[in-house]
């Protein structure tokens, strides 16, 4: 091999992440906080994304504040995110779930709601819980293509993942409207069915679009049917920030919550960059 052929065997050996420069770590590094020293009230509320786990986070939440939870959690969580450890069994996963869940309960305002997305592996699990904790309304259905949870190949290949959605009362908002006051031409608009068949995650076509982000479409259309501007929207697994992203753009203010420093900082730069 030639050396103008050769390839140096590091790129950026101090980049802590893909997607980080120095530049990147010295303008976010100090800008980090972590939940432990989030203080907030129902009149002073903080908007950001904050180190820390999920449960931890929206513990420090007051009662009654957000408008809207979009969530993911994730399938395989650590029993302590921040060590290296054995992943939680399913009854520690189930019970975890009941825990964040039930939080995220308390914190909805009265006319908020959850919109909680996953795979069908654990789909029934989250039917349980949120129907324990919630008004559940309805399931969604959307094609997801990239979903990791094809464990049988050879037979049906699965191609949908699901969305619960729930509100902490029946008297929510739905499309700009309380839900009581919802007319029938608008209940029987065919746009508002809950087989979002029109929503594929193809992750080459955002140019802004990495690997743990759902389709920015599904976000947005979740945004636009549960929320208004300047409404607090929760995320508590925020990983690289696709949900804060699309949160921003909508002119909405953002709460969430990440255990992953590298996938942290990311998300901060990619919501400052918005």
């Amino acid at each position: 091999m030639s050396i103008e052929n050769k390839q140096p065997l590091f790129t950026n050996p101090l980049e802590t992440a893909q997607g980080l420069s120095i530049d990147d770590l010295n303008k976010y590094l100090p800008a980090l906080h972590k939940i432990e020293d989030l203080i907030m009230t129902a009149d002073k509320m903080k908007d950001g994304i904050f180190l820390g786990t999920a449960l931890d986070g929206i513990r420090k939440i007051p009662d009654n504040t957000i408008d809207l939870i979009i969530a993911n959690p994730p399938e395989k969580p650590k029993l302590n995110p921040f060590e290296h450890g054995s992943r939680m069994t399913i009854k520690e996963y189930f019970e975890w779930n009941e825990f964040w869940i039930k939080e995220g309960q308390r914190v909805l305002k009265p006319t908020g709601a959850i919109y909680l997305i996953c795979g069908w592996k654990f789909s029934g699990m989250y039917h349980s819980i949120i129907n324990n904790n919630f008004q559940l309304q309805t399931r969604i259905s959307w094609r997801d293509i990239n979903s990791k949870d094809k464990s049988n190949q050879i037979t049906w290949k699965n191609e949908i993942s699901d969305i619960w959605f729930a509100t902490k009362t029946n008297e929510f908002m739905f499309n700009q409207e309380i839900a009581n006051n919802i007319n029938l031409k608008q209940q029987f608009d065919p746009t508002t069915t809950n087989l979002w068949n029109d929503i594929i995650d193809f992750k080459n076509i955002e140019h802004s679009k990495i690997e743990e982000d759902k389709p920015a479409q599904l976000i947005e259309r979740i945004l636009s049917a549960s929320s208004f501007k300047l409404n607090w929207i929760l995320d508590p697994f925020t990983r690289s920030g696709g949900i804060g992203v699309a949160s921003k753009k909508m002119g909405r203010r953002f709460i969430g919550f990440e255990s992953n420093k590298d996938k942290l900082l990311m998300a901060m730069k990619r919501i400052d960059k918005e």
